[in-house]
């Protein structure tokens, strides 16, 4: 008993851990090519070294870190050509999630509950002429759910694990760049698209077509890829992105 408890704390400190290094990287606090010392993160998160040494192993599988020579990591820097790919990936991963989805069918239950969610992303959009970066927040609290729901509906513990890992990396997850769109000129029209694509995979998995619901979740991946080049182009949204320091221009 001891030691399943001894166990369990040892991942709870190293999840811990996890968390605290990401949203320190993301937030800048490190430079990207930096090398991260374990002393240090140790007393800014209050835990000891061995939870933060896995815990560094661990981003550095995800792809935030990169092992540094001759020991340590240190913070990773992403390229434009690294963001595409990585929303591209997952892209293809949700694309397999819908056509399982599909194939496989769902439950009314759970159409009725990607319907209701769409319903709520329909309100919101609908309140264009006070559109405000509020909106922007809960637009973006409901287009999470919708994915979450798109990944439920496949329900494949694979594929689960797969997109977790993707999404893991800055700008890969489907709101990387919900707030940066609030800075956007424009971008009203990029969510209403979103939008139709997200009725249109529900309707495809409810239609049981595969292959068409995978080629509408793979497509409307790319949105973030254009959200991105015009995040690019605007140093205000581009503040809005959560990790932007580490996105090295070539």
């Amino acid at each position: 008993m001891v030691t399943q408890i001894s166990t369990a704390r040892d991942a709870s400190q190293t999840e811990r851990a996890v968390l605290g290094i990401r949203e320190l990287v993301l937030r800048g606090e490190f430079r990207a090519g930096e090398r991260l010392s374990e002393v240090e993160l140790a007393a800014r998160l209050s835990v000891s070294r061995t939870p933060i040494r896995a815990a560094l192993q661990r981003l550095e599988e995800e792809g935030l870190l990169e092992a540094a020579l001759p020991i340590g990591y240190m913070v990773r820097s992403f390229t434009e050509a690294d963001i595409f790919d990585a929303i591209e990936v997952r892209g293809t991963i949700e694309g397999l999630a819908a056509r399982t989805a599909a194939e496989r069918g769902v439950s009314r239950s759970m159409l009725d509950e990607m319907r209701q969610c769409l319903k709520q992303i329909d309100h919101i959009l609908a309140q264009e002429n006070e559109w405000d970066e509020a909106l922007f927040i809960e637009y973006g609290v409901s287009n999470a759910y919708f994915h979450t729901l798109l990944l439920d509906a496949a329900d494949s513990p694979i594929i689960r694990r797969a997109l977790s890992r993707v999404i893991s990396l800055p700008f890969s997850s489907p709101n990387a760049f919900v707030l940066a769109q609030a800075k956007i000129p424009g971008s009203f029209d990029i969510l209403k698209i979103a939008q139709a694509q997200h009725h249109d995979i529900v309707d495809a998995i409810e239609a049981r077509s595969g292959s068409r619901a995978e080629a509408l979740a793979r497509e409307h991946a790319r949105i973030a890829r254009k959200n991105l080049e015009l995040a690019l182009l605007n140093t205000d949204a581009l503040r809005q992105v959560v990790g932007a320091p580490l996105i090295r221009r070539v």
